[in-house]
């Protein structure tokens, strides 16, 4: 039997661009873009996204604590971190639009996201969680270069454009996606059980990607 090996995140990711341009197409995402955003509907999406990254570390700790060895541990916490750094543009949104951050309460779409991820985390392997964490990195990234490809627009929204667009938040993309080759393996044919576990959380993952900016568009 020939084997075929290919990146499992490269082939997840190309599985699932229908969602991904979905997403950059988006009413929301392109209003974001040009600047058109209603600042009411920007700042439901800054409390929704700020309880989801919250969720979101905590995932990553998780994993960390689930991680069968120490060099998985210490790059599952850094990528906790750097969630954390995320979240300080939102403090600095909630500060100028004057949103509370801690009266936020969870919309359905935020919810069904963030209670996915968690249990996922505590009920599936490292490698899985890491696929079902990774459409969240990958899909910003690609939002942001792809919104910055004609430069940084001058408006109320560059900041987050300029931040998912950054060469910083790039690595982060690049550590997870590492995580998932490490405790996934290669894509080899004949065996198929882990891709395709890590197959039906990642779609679902960047199903729940589109319903969040579908929520916040929807709102008000």
């Amino acid at each position: 039997m020939s084997i075929v090996e290919e990146s499992i995140a490269e082939e997840l990711w190309q599985e699932n661009q229908d969602l991904a341009i979905a997403c950059l197409q988006h009413s929301f995402v392109q209003s974001t873009a040009d600047g058109s955003l209603p600042k009411a509907k920007f700042a439901y999406y800054v409390g929704q996204d700020a309880f989801f990254l919250e969720a979101f570390a905590r995932a990553y700790s998780i994993a960390a604590a689930k991680a069968p060895d120490w060099q998985g541990f210490k790059v599952f916490h850094d990528l906790a971190s750097g969630v954390l750094q995320e979240l300080t543009l939102h403090q600095t949104y909630a500060s100028e639009w004057n949103i509370d951050l801690k009266t936020v309460a969870p919309g359905s779409a935020t919810r069904r996201y963030t209670d996915f991820l968690l249990a996922t985390a505590w009920s599936q392997t490292v490698g899985v969680t890491a696929a079902a964490m990774l459409p969240c990195m990958k899909l910003y990234a690609f939002l942001g270069q792809s919104l910055a490809a004609n430069g940084i627009p001058a408006h109320d929204y560059a900041d987050w454009i300029r931040t998912y667009s950054s060469k910083e938040f790039e690595p982060l993309v690049g550590r997870l996606t590492e995580l998932v080759e490490q405790y996934l393996g290669t894509k080899q044919e004949g065996q198929p059980s882990a891709y395709l576990q890590s197959s039906t959380v990642y779609r679902y993952a960047m199903q729940c990607e589109l319903d969040f900016f579908q929520a916040a568009w929807t709102v008000g």
